[in-house]
């Protein structure tokens, strides 16, 4: 994925590249994207993770195509996700509890 620095338009062709360098990849917009927003470089399916800033944000709800629009409307948090090796670190004290 990357990050739009700019609104983006359905229909735009881009090339995009990496900070950490790398060879540029070009991609059609399939959908306005705003500022800040994420975009699709490549097809991924529904249940994916969201890596932003080398940091696992969340889990594709759909599949997205190349040139989608990734948000909050299509990501849901994994701080809701406890399936998957993804459960909440801290244990609650209870009574007589260890």
């Amino acid at each position: 994925m990357a990050v739009a620095v700019a609104d983006l338009k359905a229909g735009e062709e881009l090339t995009i590249e990496s900070l950490e360098g790398g060879p540029a990849q070009r991609v059609r917009v399939l959908e306005d994207i705003p500022l800040g927003h994420k975009i699709a470089l490549r097809d991924m399916p529904e249940g994916h993770v969201v890596i932003e800033y080398g940091e696992r944000i969340g889990r594709l709800t759909q599949a997205v195509k190349k040139g989608g629009w990734v948000h909050v409307h299509n990501i849901r948090t994994l701080r809701w996700d406890y399936g998957k090796g993804n459960k909440p670190t801290r244990r609650r004290a209870g009574k007589g509890g260890s």
